[in-house]
């Protein structure tokens, strides 16, 4: 569920910390850029685990309500619509995220008052008041409440941002990505929840982001001399520093990736441009790629391989 340009972002991080140390050893950046990754599946584990947390707030609160002094007939036969949730029921019992709650020691024991304050303000949502007037609910209105308490709730509430940001800093960057992963993950519910993995094929896009980690390093100097060649009015060094990187990154992957499309590539640095570097840095990318493209093709050192992709 982690698309490849995440990936390529996450690289492109690596390698700007990588490259701001003279004597650092790559094998450490390296194996901190997988490490970023298993902590994006730590949040989203994380955050599925909260839901666990508010179902079980929602059952003490009923609980407490029987048991006061003077229940009213509402706190002793209250709408459970929200606790009978199917899509909130089966991942609450999902063995599966369980023992990755477990494996990746996830509790939100000690944070139970937010869990609580959370659970409240999506109680008063009115979201939450609308669901529980559904008469004859099923699981696309079970699946389409959860959305919605993702979209309206979690993923822009403040007091869970900095509570996940005090777990872990680089959280508050990755969140956004996680939210996603689990709408997406919840838009495939059909009545038993499934885990889905971050990643669509862990192999081969662990592969890609170590390929194209080390291939930047390892042929640097030869990618920068290739652009100075389509930049001579240029001063090299003036160049925007993240404009150089993202060019490096997509020579590396066009020269060293067989198997993705060289407009593929292209495209993904010019994209990741307009987000990370300057207002001109598209422009700019484009141009100066197209000319090195041009010339590696011509002196055939662009070699694709898969179906499709020999003459792209």
């Amino acid at each position: 569920m982690l698309n490849r340009r995440f990936l390529r972002i996450k690289v492109m991080q690596a390698l700007y910390s990588y490259f701001q140390h003279e004597t650092a050893d790559p094998v450490v950046f390296e194996r901190e850029l997988f490490k970023s990754v298993d902590k994006i599946h730590e949040l989203y584990i994380s955050i599925l685990s909260l839901f666990e947390s508010l179902h079980h707030v929602a059952l003490v609160i009923i609980d407490e309500k029987k048991h006061k002094r003077l229940p009213t007939e509402s706190d002793l036969h209250p709408n459970l619509s929200f606790i009978n949730n199917s899509l909130l029921k089966s991942l609450s019992e999902n063995k599966e995220l369980k023992n990755q709650v477990e494996k990746k020691k996830i509790s939100w024991e000690n944070d139970m008052d937010v869990v609580r304050r959370l659970y409240n303000e999506i109680k008063d949502g009115e979201a939450f008041k609308e669901f529980m007037c559904v008469p004859n609910r099923g699981v696309k209105e079970d699946r389409n409440f959860m959305i919605a308490i993702v979209t309206d709730y979690l993923s822009e509430n403040d007091v869970l941002a900095s509570l996940l940001e005090e777990k872990n800093m680089h959280w508050a960057d990755d969140s956004f990505v996680a939210f996603n992963s689990i709408i997406r993950n919840f838009e495939s519910f059909e009545g038993e929840f499934t885990l889905l993995p971050l990643l669509k094929d862990e192999k081969d896009d662990l592969e890609f982001m170590g390929t194209l980690f080390k291939k930047t390093i390892l042929y640097r100097q030869e990618f920068q001399d290739l652009i100075g060649k389509h930049t001579q009015n240029w001063d090299v060094e003036r160049i925007a520093n993240m404009d150089m990187l993202l060019m490096e990154m997509a020579l590396a992957e066009i020269m060293y990736l067989p198997n993705i499309p060289v407009k593929a590539s292209l495209n993904e640095y010019i994209d990741i441009s307009k987000e990370y570097s300057t207002p001109n840095s598209k422009v700019f990318v484009n141009g100066v790629l197209d000319k090195v493209i041009a010339e590696l093709k011509n002196e055939n050192k662009i070699l694709k391989s898969g179906r499709g992709l020999k003459d792209n």
